[in-house]
């Protein structure tokens, strides 16, 4: 018997972004080019803009559509910005937003070691979308980072 949860598609985690984008097909490349995305789907409506788009970024699934304020859809250079960021966990922090700089992304705060013991970024990609990239690189129990944060702090 089909449940729910077994028709669930299997690279879909339970929390998927979905973006809105200025141009989601420029921004499906940008996420190809920094982030090692593989493109999923792409759905092309009346006119050209994307209704539909999807990719694959360190396993992950990210959905993508174009703006469409007559649908709702704004995105964050059209809203002034975002209040939203995505957090990448990867292998190599510092490779990672070494090439999503080289590809066209704004560093917010450079990547450095953190209390909670991640090697630790932020980043702003073209269409206005906030991510943070970590690393870990030692373990800090989570009943301690009060107190790393602390000492982190002076």
């Amino acid at each position: 018997m089909s449940t729910p949860e077994s028709q669930k598609p299997p690279a879909q985690q339970v929390v998927t972004p979905h973006l809105v984008c200025a141009d989601a097909a420029a921004a499906i490349d940008f996420y190809r080019k920094a982030f090692g995305a593989e493109e999923v789907v792409r759905l092309p409506g009346p006119g050209g803009k994307l209704v539909h788009a999807a990719v694959r970024i360190e396993g992950a699934m990210v959905m993508l559509t174009d703006e469409n304020p007559e649908w709702g859809n704004r995105g964050p250079r059209m809203l002034g910005g975002s209040p939203v960021t995505i957090h990448l966990q990867v292998p190599d922090a510092d490779a990672f937003v070494a090439r999503a700089e080289q590809a066209g992304a704004k560093v917010l705060m450079p990547v450095q070691e953190m209390f909670w013991g991640d090697r630790y970024g932020q980043l702003e990609d073209p269409s206005g979308h906030r991510w943070s990239v970590g690393t870990t690189v030692r373990h800090v129990d989570p009943a301690d980072y009060e107190k790393a944060m602390k000492a982190s702090m002076g």
